[in-house]
């Protein structure tokens, strides 16, 4: 549905990503809306979603958090409406995040929408992640600078923003056209009329992050009892002292960690979660039986993936392995190494159908695997 023009992956990755922002002019020709400014505001309403409006007036900044009753009490002077996580509600919006899988879904975070009246921004700004913002109807003004010291004010205790960048970018984005910012990249936005805006961010998971995750995995599967050792204890003067050698000893007793096949699990399983819940509750979710898949399938029906999920499993190893590991919103999947591929290929294809892509000897190991990911709410059928 959404395909890029005027773009050259391999030209992006080596001289723009993470490196300098750049402008592209009509991104997506004749760009079609995955949704309006009454649909954004509805989801602005529903209490799981994250939505936030932003106002100025008279310098005047107000920051106010959704779900909204009444969006319109607090659209004053020049504000903005934003939505994140848009893409898992909307199928239009998942697909428009997926035209940029050139970037590994893995690394994606979520698909913010955001909706302005003429005149509205959010103030001069940093972000700590990369960012491809989609112009859709209206035009604004963008301005992108490049990573220096700034000050930070704050105009309002829940936003942030810097003081005055010398621009390196300066235009006015149209429909269609697309600017990608790179994290810490000085930048403003102003609305030149109304205005929608999809923005593709990305993760940028922090030390501590990873570390906490890591941990939780670690107590979750009761992994790592080898205990310190120093069968070479040496003398001290001081027995408060801590020898440079032991503190070796330590990060050698960590690096271990590091070097198990367990940490390539966790690794897989921590960026296979998005940070918004996904699907229905699972007391909500209807249940199916393996008959009742084999009777959908015999059916031809269509088993469609979610929204907003990431299969994500890590690059086999050179070792000799009997199973295969993808990780879907941290659940663990498993199947036979040798059908690898047939599920890679199934879980890239947004509607799956078992007769015209499974060959027959691996459907009934796929029935069992599609009755656990329908029954989680990784996939439904297509009535």
């Amino acid at each position: 549905m959404y395909t890029l023009n005027n773009f050259n992956v391999r030209t992006f990755l080596g001289q723009y990503w993470q490196k300098k922002p750049l402008v592209i002019k009509q991104g997506f020709e004749d760009f079609v809306e995955p949704l309006d400014e009454n649909e954004l505001a509805g989801l602005s309403q529903e209490p799981d979603i994250d939505s936030r409006i932003i106002s100025n007036q008279d310098n005047n900044w107000q920051l106010n958090h959704g779900p909204f009753d009444d969006i319109n009490a607090l659209c004053i002077g020049a504000w903005s409406l934003l939505v994140q996580s848009v893409d898992h509600y909307i199928p239009e919006a998942d697909a428009l995040m997926r035209a940029f899988d050139f970037i590994p879904h893995w690394r994606m975070d979520d698909l913010m929408v955001s909706y302005s009246n003429k005149g509205a921004g959010v103030g001069p700004h940093l972000d700590q992640y990369d960012v491809f913002i989609i112009q859709g109807k209206g035009t604004r003004r963008w301005q992108v600078g490049l990573p220096a010291e700034f000050t930070h004010v704050r105009p309002h205790r829940d936003l942030s923003q810097i003081t005055e960048f010398e621009p390196v970018i300066d235009q006015v984005l149209h429909s269609g056209d697309i600017i990608y910012i790179p994290a810490n990249h000085p930048h403003n936005g102003v609305a030149l009329d109304a205005c929608l805006n999809y923005s593709v961010g990305f993760r940028a998971p922090t030390q501590q992050e990873l570390l906490s995750s890591f941990a939780d995995f670690a107590l979750d599967k009761n992994l790592f009892q080898k205990r310190f050792t120093d069968e070479k204890i040496a003398s001290r003067d001081f027995s408060g002292e801590v020898k440079i050698d032991e503190v070796s000893r330590f990060k050698n007793l960590l690096q271990q960690v590091l070097e198990k096949e367990h940490f390539s699990n966790w690794t897989a399983q921590f960026l296979s979660q998005s940070a918004t819940h996904q699907g229905d509750d699972e007391q909500e979710l209807e249940q199916f039986s393996i008959q009742e898949i084999n009777q959908l399938i015999d059916d031809n029906t269509g088993f469609v993936r979610s929204l907003g999920i990431k299969p994500v499993f890590v690059e086999p190893q050179s070792t000799v392995r009997e199973e295969f590991y993808f990780y879907i919103q941290g659940d663990e999947f498993s199947a036979p190494i040798t059908s690898k591929q047939v599920v890679v290929d199934f879980l890239n294809q947004p509607v799956f159908n078992i007769y015209e892509t499974i060959p027959e000897k691996h459907r009934v190991f796929f029935v069992q695997l599609l009755a656990r990911l329908v029954n989680a709410g990784y996939r439904y059928p297509e009535y």
